[in-house]
C-alpha cells in the first residue's frame, strides 16, 4: 500500500470572480477568499478578527491634537479624530439675515474617516 503525497492531487480551480448584483454578505466574502487563497474558512475568519483587533487598538483614544491612523496596505487609510465638546451659543441665522439662532451644545466624540489609497482608486 503506497501512501499518496499531499501535492499529487491538483487543487480545484477557484470559481471566476463576477460582480455582485447586491452587496456581498460576510459569509460569502469569507467563502470566496477561502476558495481563492486555499485557506480554510476558519482561517480567513481569524485573519479578519485579528485585523479588527489591530485596528481597534491602533485607533483607540485619539488625542485632541493628534489623530490616530491605521493603513490597510494598498487599500485605505482609516483615521480616528477626537472632536472636543462645544458649548451652547447664539449665532446669526444664515437663512434669515438679522435674526439670531441658538446652537445646541454637543458632547465630545470620536469621528472615523476612511480615505482610499492610490491602489484602491486605480482598481475602480
Amino acid at each position: 500500500m503506497a501512501a499518496k503525497s499531499a501535492g499529487s492531487k491538483a487543487a480545484p480551480k477557484p470559481p471566476k470572480l463576477t460582480p455582485a448584483g447586491k452587496p456581498r454578505g460576510k459569509s460569502e466574502v469569507y467563502k470566496l477568499i477561502a476558495e481563492h487563497t486555499g485557506l480554510q474558512r476558519k482561517q480567513v475568519v481569524s485573519v479578519f478578527e485579528t485585523l479588527g483587533k489591530i485596528m481597534s487598538v491602533d485607533l483607540a483614544k485619539p488625542a485632541a491634537n493628534k489623530p490616530k491612523v491605521f493603513v490597510v496596505p494598498g487599500m485605505m487609510k482609516v483615521q480616528s479624530i477626537f472632536k472636543a465638546a462645544t458649548k451652547a451659543t447664539t449665532k446669526p441665522n444664515p437663512f434669515k439675515p438679522g435674526e439670531m439662532m441658538e446652537v445646541k451644545a454637543k458632547p465630545a466624540k470620536t469621528v472615523i474617516k476612511i480615505r482610499p489609497l492610490k491602489g484602491l482608486k486605480e482598481m475602480v
